[in-house]
């Protein structure tokens, strides 16, 4: 047994002749599937129900009060707003009450579950963005909703623009209230705050009065005013206690002379009274060189002997002491000249007694005149205490600055962010004020209706043309696709163009194929009454379908 050998021979280029052989040989096979293909997408078309889309547009109209005077309240753009309406309008109890009340999907809700329901419902609504710009506002919106009953769409619409009306207008309401209310609640807790801090300085103010930084300048001038005072109330004190040693050293002097009056006989009073008159004068002097010996030994124990006021008590005392001399010298001459001539002693002096008067009336006049400047020593040494201890304080005060600045300028910093803070939120709150005024105004954005809910004339879809001529010509594809496959699975020669073909040999003549005329009449007979039935068939049914479609929608 010889084994079989495979080959392999490459098909021939097809020409016109071929492919019209090809129809022929496979014409039922074309139109078989068209047919068929055809009649669905008719029955189909026409069998489903139509779908009407209702639409109205919602145009955004802008606030009347221009931008630059009153600021929005919306703080999204218009698109965003719109989302969330349709969010909160696509909620389930605002959809169950829509469908409810417009008794929508009655077939639906006999066999599915409400929630399924309510999800076919939403694919339905449609909202669509007309003529965005560049500042991402919206000038107007479309909403639609597709149902089979268009008076029903219709009404839906219109529910659903009045609802976008009242959500919008609702949060507009509702943000400028909750702005103003947020707004005022900052300010007052800023108030507070500020109020706090104000309390806080007040009570360190009062706390280290004379402390603060600011105050530095006028201890300054304080301490220099009080050390100008101090100095001027120690030359004060030296001048009223150098005149005091004066008055005491003249008191001295004077007291001296009336304990030796008293001394004196009576006997010998005119005597002694006459002698006491020659050296009153020589006393006084005497006392004066005294007086001035003790303020310049004051002087010297304070000063140096540069000091003017020690240079002037040293003068003074020189030309005290040259008077005393030239009184020591007159007194003696006019003793000698005064003398009797029988018992060589001076006559009696007549002014004893005024005299002795005088010098009592002085003594009281230096003792009043001590009293007084020890009076006045005392109130200026009380004073150069308070001045001192304010010295102390102010010293103490300017000491301690440097320590509390940092706490001090700490609250000033904070006192002044506080502030600006509320300043800040009075501001956002006046203006929180005018959006809510401007908005209770219906002056603001706001949404109108461009064009209610329309009725529609026509069904959106199926579009049973499109949907026939669809179907019929995936038919046809599928027929010329079954018929290609079954011309390459098919192996035969056709005609005389494949037998010269694949076997190269010169063809003298062909017999053509007998076959019995009953048994071709029979069989023409059968193909024919096959496809005038299915024919008939297609077109009963696709007339069915389009009268069933026409008589529910009458």
């Amino acid at each position: 047994m010889q084994p079989n050998e495979n080959y392999t021979i490459s098909r021939r280029a097809l020409d016109v002749e071929d492919y019209i052989d090809i129809l022929r040989r496979h014409k039922g096979w074309i139109f078989g599937p068209f047919l068929f293909t055809l009649v669905v997408s008719v029955v189909g078309a026409y069998t489903w129900p139509d779908t009407y889309i209702s639409k109205g547009i919602i145009k955004v109209e802008p606030q009347q009060v221009p931008e630059n005077l009153v600021q929005s309240a919306g703080t999204h753009d218009m698109g965003d707003r719109i989302n969330s309406m349709l969010e909160a309008i696509e909620s389930r109890s605002t959809l169950t009450e829509i469908i409810t009340s417009n008794s929508l999907y009655l077939k639906e809700r006999s066999r599915l579950p409400l929630d399924d329901v309510i999800d076919e419902m939403k694919k339905k609504i449609q909202i669509d963005m007309m003529g965005q710009t560049t500042n991402r506002q919206v000038p107007a919106f479309t909403v639609s909703f597709s149902y089979p009953d268009r008076h029903q769409a219709q009404k839906v619409v219109t529910d659903l623009i009045g609802r976008f009306l009242s959500a919008n207008t609702q949060a507009q309401s509702n943000q400028t209230y909750q702005t103003t209310a947020f707004m005022k609640d900052e300010a007052d807790t800023a108030q507070k705050e500020l109020d706090a801090i104000e309390s806080r300085l007040a009570a360190y103010k009062m706390e280290n009065n004379g402390r603060l930084p600011e105050q530095t300048a006028e201890n300054y001038q304080k301490m220099t005013a009080l050390e100008t005072m101090q100095t001027n109330l120690e030359s004060q004190i030296n001048r009223y206690q150098n005149e005091k040693l004066t008055y005491v050293a003249n008191l001295n002097i004077f007291k001296t002379q009336a304990d030796a009056m008293e001394k004196i006989k009576p006997e010998t009073g005119t005597v002694a009274a006459q002698q006491q008159q020659k050296s009153v004068k020589l006393q006084k002097a005497e006392a004066e060189v005294e007086a001035l010996t003790n303020q310049l030994q004051q002087l010297r124990q304070h000063f140096q002997e540069s000091y003017p006021d020690v240079k002037n008590a040293k003068a003074s005392l020189e030309s005290a002491e040259s008077k005393r001399d030239k009184i020591i010298a007159d007194e003696k001459a006019e003793a000698d000249a005064k003398k009797d001539v029988v018992t060589g002693k001076p006559p009696v002096a007549p002014a004893v007694i005024k005299e002795a008067a005088d010098r009592d009336a002085t003594i009281a006049r230096y003792n009043a005149q001590i009293a007084q400047d020890d009076t006045q020593i005392e109130q200026l040494t009380a004073q150069m205490k308070n001045v001192s201890r304010e010295i102390q304080v102010l010293n103490g005060r300017i000491d301690s600055v440097p320590q509390s600045e940092k706490e001090y300028e700490d609250l000033k910093r904070e006192r002044d962010i506080k502030n600006q803070e509320y300043e800040d939120m009075k501001k956002n709150l006046g203006k929180a004020q005018i959006q809510q005024e401007m908005e209770n105004r219906q002056e603001g954005e706001k949404l109108e209706i461009l064009d209610g809910a329309n009725l529609p004339e026509t069904a959106a879809y199926p579009n049973h043309p499109l949907v026939v001529a669809v179907g019929a010509g995936i038919g046809l594809m599928l027929g010329i696709v079954i018929a290609g496959a079954r011309e390459m699975k098919d192996t035969s020669l056709k005609n005389l163009k494949d037998v010269r073909a694949y076997t190269q040999m010169a063809i003298l003549g062909s017999i053509p194929l007998l076959e019995n005329d009953f048994v071709v009449r029979r069989r023409r007979r059968l193909a024919w009454l096959g496809w005038t039935t299915a024919c008939l068939t297609a077109v009963v049914l696709m007339s069915g379908s389009i009268v069933y479609y026409i008589s529910t929608k009458q």
